[in-house]
């Protein structure tokens, strides 16, 4: 599996790029973010994931292991595949993507071209059932502070799709709203840029 590629862009299109790494050249097909940052610099780095299919052996490019992460999950959902998948992520970014499956948007990410209202509503069902299996365990919870200041459970649902345990997200989101921001979005902007 071909994780990650470092490499000079040959040709673009259509959201497909050429990467040139030690002569050889891999078509990539990246979400929207990844494939401006690699056209406006020429050259750069970005993480995949193969999809290996009857038909031929296809890669897909992303900017973050964020959006990765967020690729990964829409795609274990039945009836989303990779193509579909980066359709989702280059028509959202991925705080809307995280708010509108946090907060069970199905409108916002139904206007998504080809995305039909079933596989939306599918999206929503399954990544916050799988978002609850992250939760931290109650033994631990009790152990640990709460945050003196609230934090929204459906933002917090929402960072921990992007791969945060519940510690971490309220943690963020604590900081977040110590630096004043008060809306769901620039909360999660917040938190996405500051991940690490």
């Amino acid at each position: 599996m071909i994780g990650y590629i470092k490499g000079k862009v040959l040709t673009s299109t259509d959201g497909v790029v050429l990467i040139e790494v030690g002569g050889i050249g891999y078509e990539v097909t990246c979400s929207n973010s990844a494939f401006c940052k690699l056209i406006n610099a020429g050259e750069g780095e970005i993480f995949t994931y193969t999809a290996v299919r009857e038909d031929g052996i296809y890669l897909y490019g992303f900017s973050t292991i964020e959006e990765k992460n967020m690729f990964l999950k829409l795609i274990s959902v039945s009836g989303v595949g990779p193509k579909m998948g980066i359709t989702v992520l280059s028509n959202m970014d991925l705080s809307s993507l995280a708010v509108a499956i946090a907060t069970s948007d199905v409108k916002t990410l139904s206007k998504v071209k080809g995305l039909g209202k079933k596989t939306a509503e599918r999206i929503i069902l399954e990544l916050r059932e799988k978002v609850s299996c992250l939760d931290v365990p109650e033994e631990k919870n009790k152990k640990e502070p709460q945050p003196e200041i609230k934090v929204d459970e459906d933002t917090v649902i929402a960072l921990m799709t992007l791969g945060l345990n519940k510690k971490e997200a309220q943690g963020l989101l604590v900081k977040a709203i110590k630096e004043g921001l008060t809306t769901v979005e620039e909360q999660i902007a917040y938190a996405i840029k500051n991940i690490r």
